[in-house]
Order: structure tokens, then C-alpha cells, then sequence
């Protein structure tokens, strides 16, 4: 993935398969897709790629402020797994719900987590901090067009990001869809989460191997990130609860950041030095589509895809990517 490659997609390249989104969903399929002998071109709005796998730079300190480990359980993502730790991408975290009993595995990417979609971005062209506003349909195919640069052609077209945000693509291009795959879509609904990155003075009291999950409150995971080899410095991660982030998400976030601080002094031995708040408005699906992926459009092929078609973590979204690829491959095959 170069700024040369992005720069030849910018300028007009007609992509077999457009993937707009470029988190593990999206990731997945492009490169199940290349292995199929398609031309994929992944366009995201982001700076990096990776969606929730995210990671901020604060000063000399690292967050991981999106998904915090990944898990598995479907034999074909244990696999993929299996190469990201031969790789060095992924490294067991802990075991079991609390970390401290035998149990499943929980791994974190490492260094953090972005590393994971990092890895597998290297080989494909992704076309990055580019937002599309409009899909619509033409002679071709597809036209995306960009907020900011050339439109972009495709054959067909997969879409990962969140479903609202797809939806909002496909009214703005008015593509028709069947209703019975509009009123699936427009049940699935999000988690918001407000997520602080705080700069500690010292290491935080959190006990190994470095994270809390309260069960009730406005904190619904606190994280340190020295502790688990993100950040060289102290620096810790507060996810807030799913009703705190919805109730306050229009407040001032400086504010909110605050609040959530306090609230998790009873287990910091340090005190906040600097801090920022990021708002994830679609954090986790809450009600979510039964199958791997939806076929909107046959031809030319549309499909959508994400981690509200298949499960509600990186396993899921990764299953629905795989799904959606091998449902593209047979569409284009059967024309």
C-alpha cells in the first residue's frame, strides 16, 4: 500500500471490485478477492486503515481507543490467526473474563492493534483520508464519487462501512434496492461509545495484565496501555458504557473526559496529565443482520457487508468479508 499506488487509483483506474471501507471486513475480502484474480481497490475516508482497530499517537504515548483484542472461534479466522502470530502481528494477551483463570484466548496486535489491518493492507491499494458521497450506477458499473478528487469506476461494488453511512451512499446515487434488503438494514442498529486517551504521571494501579471491565457504571472497560506493550508511557484507555455514551454524546467532550476520569480514580495510582476524547458512533451492532453478507444488486453487483452481518467482533467482521468475497467472485463469474 503506497502514496503512488492511491495516487494512480485517484486518477481514474477502473477497479474490478471497489470496496469502500477499509476495516477488517473490507481487508479480508480484498485480499480473498486478489487471490481470486480480481483488481480491488479500497477507498476509506480514514488516515490508516482498520476502522475499529484503531490506535492513536498522543505526545509520547499509544492507544489502542478502538477494539481492544480480537478472539476466535470459527476455524478458518483461527487460521488466519495462526499466520498473524507466525507473522508477529498478534500476540496472546490473556485468558478468560477476568484475565487471571484459564480460559479462551484473547490476543492483542502487536505492537497495537492496527498492526493487524496494517498486515493486511500491505499488498493491496487502498486509497486513504478520501471520503465517497455518492454511488451510483453507470454504463460501466459503478461510479463513486469522492468528496475530495476524481470519481472512481468499478465492475462491482462492496460496501463495509457502517450501514447507516452505506445506506447514505446509496439514497444519495438513488439506488434502488429490494425492500425486504432495506428493512433488514434499517433494523440494524449501533453502540455509541466515547472513548478517553489519558497521559498518566506514573504507572496506573490497574492490575495485571492491565485492564478492568466494571459491571455497572459509566465505565465499561479501562485499559493500560504500558501495561499491555502498546505505549512506552503511561497511558491508559476509558471506554464508557453504552447508555453514559449515548446520554452524554452531544455534551462538551473535555467534559465528558473528566467525569469519566473520576470515575475511574478507585483503581488509578496516578493522575491524568493530559487526555483526549474520541466519540465512536457506531461502535458495536446491537441488533444485527442474520446472514454473512446481503446481495443488494446483481448486475452490476452490489454487496454490503461488516461486523453487523456476521457477529459484533473482529472475528465476525472478518467472516462477513470472506463471505462477501466468494458472493462477488460467483456474480462476476456467472455473467
Amino acid at each position: 500500500m503506497t502514496s503512488a499506488d492511491a495516487s494512480s487509483a485517484a486518477g481514474g483506474k477502473f477497479a474490478d471490485v471497489l470496496i469502500v471501507g477499509a476495516g477488517m471486513a473490507g481487508l479480508t475480502a480484498a485480499v480473498d478477492l486478489q487471490r481470486r484474480g480480481h483488481r480491488v481497490l479500497v477507498v476509506d475516508k480514514g488516515r490508516g486503515p482498520g476502522g475499529r482497530l484503531a490506535t492513536r499517537r498522543y505526545g509520547e504515548a499509544t492507544f489502542d481507543h478502538g477494539a481492544q483484542f480480537v478472539t476466535a472461534k470459527d476455524p478458518r479466522f483461527a487460521g488466519a490467526m495462526a499466520e498473524w502470530a507466525t507473522s508477529g502481528v498478534i500476540a496472546e494477551w490473556y485468558r478468560g473474563a477476568d484475565g487471571r483463570t484459564g480460559g479462551h484466548p484473547r490476543y492483542r496486535g502487536r505492537p497495537t492493534m492496527n498492526a493487524v489491518a496494517k498486515h493486511l493492507a500491505r499488498d493491496v491499494e487502498v486509497l486513504l483520508s478520501r471520503r465517497v458521497v455518492t454511488l451510483r450506477q453507470d454504463a460501466d458499473g459503478w461510479l463513486a464519487e469522492l468528496e475530495d478528487g476524481p470519481s472512481l469506476r468499478a465492475g462491482v461494488v462492496l460496501l463495509t462501512a457502517p450501514v447507516p453511512q452505506a445506506l447514505a451512499l446509496l439514497e444519495s446515487g438513488a439506488v434502488a434496492i429490494a425492500a425486504e434488503s432495506r428493512t433488514s438494514l434499517e433494523s440494524i442498529t449501533y453502540e455509541r461509545c466515547l472513548a478517553v486517551m489519558a497521559v498518566l504521571n506514573e504507572p496506573s494501579g490497574i492490575p495485571a495484565p492491565g485492564f478492568v471491565a466494571p459491571d455497572a457504571g459509566p465505565i465499561a472497560w479501562l485499559a493500560d496501555n504500558q501495561a499491555k506493550g502498546v505505549s512506552t508511557v503511561p497511558a491508559i484507555t476509558i471506554h464508557a458504557s453504552a447508555d453514559y455514551s449515548l446520554e452524554h454524546w452531544d455534551r462538551d467532550r473535555q467534559t465528558s473526559g473528566q467525569e469519566l476520569l473520576a470515575a475511574a480514580g478507585r483503581w488509578l495510582a496516578a493522575a491524568a496529565v493530559d487526555f483526549q476524547v474520541h466519540g465512536w458512533r457506531y461502535s458495536k451492532p446491537v441488533a444485527v443482520e442474520k446472514n454473512a453478507c446481503l446481495i443488494l444488486n446483481r448486475s452490476p453487483a452490489l454487496v454490503i457487508a461488516g461486523d453487523a452481518f456476521a457477529g459484533p467482533r473482529v472475528e465476525g467482521a472478518a467472516l462477513s468479508g470472506w463471505a462477501a468475497a466468494a458472493a462477488l467472485d460467483a456474480l462476476v463469474r456467472q455473467r
